[in-house]
């Protein structure tokens, strides 16, 4: 018997298993996969190592401009590939080791819901099954493969891979078709056009980057374009072939040859297979329903991370994993989902928090809105030539609070927690004009903005 079965292992559950053992709670923890979930092993970690090879292949060409040669730059994809490997591993056996450590028995099977009896609830991993008094579900999400003909056999046969497949993948497709320009469409055309490719982007919507504030992802756009990324916005893929993906755009049948297609259109719960009927656990389109606090509608049954739906990013998972544990133990806690920081790590990267410039519009909130360069630092000058890089910021008129902050340049992915913290703690203009910060950096033109409003 279990105080807590925890049922994934990824960054919600892996999380919440060390925090509940620390609570004083027998804690059982089930992942059929390695520890980490799809961050660590298929997602976030990954990506972000082949992004960093790349960004030092880009540098190396593109050097001259600040006085640096380089006699021919190559890059090894292979090898690439193999020290993303070893990082991904390294940080599972640093899970492992903390779960031992902390004292959560781990076990690495299918984990599925039988029933609820008088007991708890009891789950069948393997052969085996286990009953906990509380069962928190933290079972993350898989890539959509929408019901494109032909997309699934391109998947099947290797022709199309999703997020797992193409991190693996050795060889330098020369033409690459992606589908999808969300975060993992653009991250993965970035890696393969600095490598090399030649990238195509598909897109349903007219813009790319999804719910990024538009003068940002018009940036954004604007930089690949550049390097030589081809967006193809406002089509809709109708089928994949064998050599081809092939869409409608403005009413015209159109065809693009590829050697490889990446299919990132989004992502769905995992949640079928675990048993959630079994015992009435209420979803919608797939999602576990939970209030802000991780409860479902059955007592005693949590949910946090993708599974629920609502942020599918994993640090919110971590801080959903937290308010589920503080709840179980008796502490009140609640989710904020109105400052969680996005950040999309292309080169130049993209991170942003709070209110954009439609939302305010779509809520009717009285806003002012103002765009600031970021070659307002000396340090973007000096690292970023000819960079075009900008903060947006978002403030309430009549409060004067700091509702949102967007920003695409140097260092976005590491500035971005301060401006969360801002909106998450409410902050006035005037509050962030007593702060002092380093000189010279590139936040400061956060500061520097606040002033002018």
């Amino acid at each position: 018997m279990y105080d807590l079965i925890i049922i994934g292992g990824g960054p919600a559950g892996y999380n919440a298993a060390e925090k509940a053992v620390h609570g004083g709670l027998k804690t059982l923890l089930i992942e059929k996969r390695a520890l980490g979930g799809v961050c660590l092993n298929e997602g976030c970690i990954p990506t972000k190592t082949l992004l960093y090879s790349a960004k030092i292949y880009d540098y190396a060409k593109h050097s001259e401009a600040y006085g640096v040669k380089f006699a021919g730059a190559e890059i090894d994809h292979e090898k690439v590939v193999a020290r993303k490997g070893k990082v991904v591993k390294t940080l599972v056996s640093g899970i492992e080791g903390t779960m031992k450590r902390a004292g959560v028995e781990v076990v690495k099977e299918n984990a599925e819901i039988k029933e609820k009896n008088a007991e708890g609830f009891v789950v069948k991993a393997g052969d085996k099954e286990y009953t906990g008094k509380q069962l928190l579900i933290c079972a993350g999400s898989e890539a959509a493969v929408p019901p494109i003909p032909g997309l699934r056999e391109a998947v099947a046969s290797g022709f199309a891979k999703t997020n797992r497949e193409i991190l693996d993948m050795t060889t330098v497709p020369k033409e690459l078709v992606v589908i999808g320009g969300g975060v993992i469409g653009l991250e993965m055309a970035s890696y393969f056009n600095s490598i090399g490719s030649n990238v195509k982007v598909i897109e349903m919507l007219d813009h790319i980057a999804g719910p990024t504030d538009s003068e940002i992802s018009a940036i954004l756009q604007k930089n690949y374009k550049k390097k030589g990324v081809e967006f193809i916005l406002s089509a809709k893929v109708t089928s994949v072939g064998t050599d081809c993906v092939n869409y409608e755009l403005a009413g015209e049948a159109k065809t693009v040859k590829a050697d490889c297609v990446l299919v990132s259109i989004g992502r769905r719960p995992s949640s079928a297979g675990l048993g959630l009927e079994n015992i009435g656990v209420l979803t919608e389109r797939g999602a576990i329903v939970t209030g802000e606090d991780g409860k479902t509608n059955v007592p005693g049954v949590w949910a946090a991370g993708d599974i629920n739906g609502k942020s599918m990013l994993a640090h919110t998972a971590y801080r959903e994993g937290e308010v589920c544990i503080n709840n179980i133990l008796g502490k009140k806690d609640r989710m904020n989902y109105n400052a969680i920081p996005a950040v999309i790590y292309t080169n130049p990267e993209v991170a942003s928090v709070g209110e954009t410039s439609e939302t305010v519009k779509a809520k009717g909130l009285d806003a002012k809105v103002e765009s600031y360069t970021l070659r307002y630092s000396g340090r973007y000058i000096a690292e970023n030539e000819g960079g075009d890089g900008i903060v947006k910021i978002i403030i309430d008129k009549n409060h004067r609070t700091i509702l949102g902050v967007h920003m695409i340049g140097t260092y976005a992915s590491e500035i971005i927690y301060g401006a969360a913290m801002m909106v998450e703690n409410e902050m006035r203009v005037e509050d962030v004009h007593k702060m002092v910060f380093p000189h010279p950096t590139v936040c400061e033109v956060i500061r520097e903005g606040l002033f002018q409003i």
